[in-house]
């Protein structure tokens, strides 16, 4: 049995066009499988928003909710009285997308990520479709969370089809959910701020959802950002893995009470996915993956976790598929080979990693 090894992902963003979708994914899976030794490849779906409205992360996650039409609004998504052409070009871009991933992933066995945008974040980004934000109505928001229940469970199953040999592990974004908790979201007006969810309601919102994923055979991890005040939430909805940005939670990473909750997370086996930042590149000596792979290791030893347990750590690249300032976004930032050579770098950094947890 091979040593258990330090893992590397991403959420799915990718630039791009329509003829770029086949090639993104066979150099995703093609470059992953290229990682050294120490790294573990956790292949992903490819989201390339740069298609334009249906390509973005909460085009595509609204249109799989069966029971609940949407349409493009001024404002961005929101809930309608029948479907339309937005939501049948979302659904043609997500049925492109599997397509190419049944092609790139033929024969291929494993973890496999596929990112949606999470409940709250969905509920903070769609809006109604006479009013405000979907966040703001109580009952239409539980409405969002069943129908968004069922979405993910039919989209694991769809998944499967595609793969048959896939472990999928659905990645829930949720870089909102802090601004949901703490009632900072503007209301239609901009003239106030809708109330802030209690804790206890941001569990019940997370659980179905989970629940589905498992009901259909998948693991869960659900993406925070910079949000470690959702970790606790997380953990009680009964997610398998948490993920936060470190570079976000404060200076080189550290931030007591946030790793309190990593720690606390992680001794109840719930492992966290690292978004770590782009490495610094100097003209002499490269990139400085020494300072990425020191991001995670020093705060983790700093807050008395084991250093064997690096090995169940996954290292992303910061942000979701959603983008960084929430869903929705015109495409993603950044060349391919820009991408490809941040995977290459979390690669080195795992390795890095994987090393010092065998130390």
């Amino acid at each position: 049995m091979a040593d258990p090894r330090t893992a590397v992902s991403g959420h799915g963003a990718w630039p791009g066009g329509e003829p770029d979708v086949l090639d993104a994914q066979l150099t995703v899976l093609d470059d992953l499988a290229a990682l050294p030794s120490g790294a573990a490849p956790v292949p992903f779906l490819v989201q390339l928003a740069g298609r334009g409205p249906g390509a973005d992360a909460v085009g595509r996650t609204s249109a799989l909710l069966a029971e609940l039409p949407v349409e493009l609004g001024p404002h961005g998504w929101k809930l309608t009285d029948a479907g339309g052409t937005d939501e049948r070009r979302a659904l043609a871009l997500l049925r492109e997308d599997l397509g190419a991933l049944a092609v790139a992933a033929h024969g291929y066995a494993g973890p496999l990520a596929v990112e949606v945008v999470g409940p709250w974040t969905l509920a903070a980004q769609l809006w109604s479709a006479r009013g405000d934000r979907v966040l703001a109505d109580v009952g239409a928001r539980a409405d969002l969370f069943l129908a968004l229940a069922e979405a993910v469970r039919a989209h694991v199953a769809d998944v499967r089809a595609q793969v048959p040999g896939a472990e999928v592990v659905v990645q829930l974004a949720e870089p909102l959910l802090g601004q949901v908790h703490a009632g900072v979201l503007p209301s239609f007006s901009g003239f106030s701020r809708l109330r802030p969810v209690a804790g206890p309601d941001v569990i019940d919102g997370l659980r179905p959802v989970v629940d589905a994923a498992h009901d259909a055979g998948a693991t869960v991890v659900v993406h925070l950002g910079a949000t470690w005040v959702g970790v606790p939430p997380v953990a009680l909805a009964g997610a398998d893995a948490v993920g936060l940005d470190l570079a976000a939670l404060g200076t080189d990473g550290w931030n007591e009470r946030a790793w309190e909750l990593v720690a606390r997370a992680a001794e109840r086996g719930m492992p966290l996915w690292a978004g770590l930042p782009p490495a610094r590149v100097s003209q002499c000596a490269g990139p400085a993956l020494g300072e990425l792979a020191d991001l995670l290791t020093v705060p983790w030893r700093r807050v008395g976790l084991p250093v064997a347990g690096l090995t169940d750590v996954t290292l992303l690249g910061a942000g979701t598929a959603s983008g960084a300032s929430g869903p929705g976004g015109p495409g993603v930032a950044g060349t391919p080979d820009e991408h490809r050579a941040l995977l290459a770098n979390l690669g080195r950094v795992a390795d890095v990693v994987t090393e010092r947890a065998h130390a």
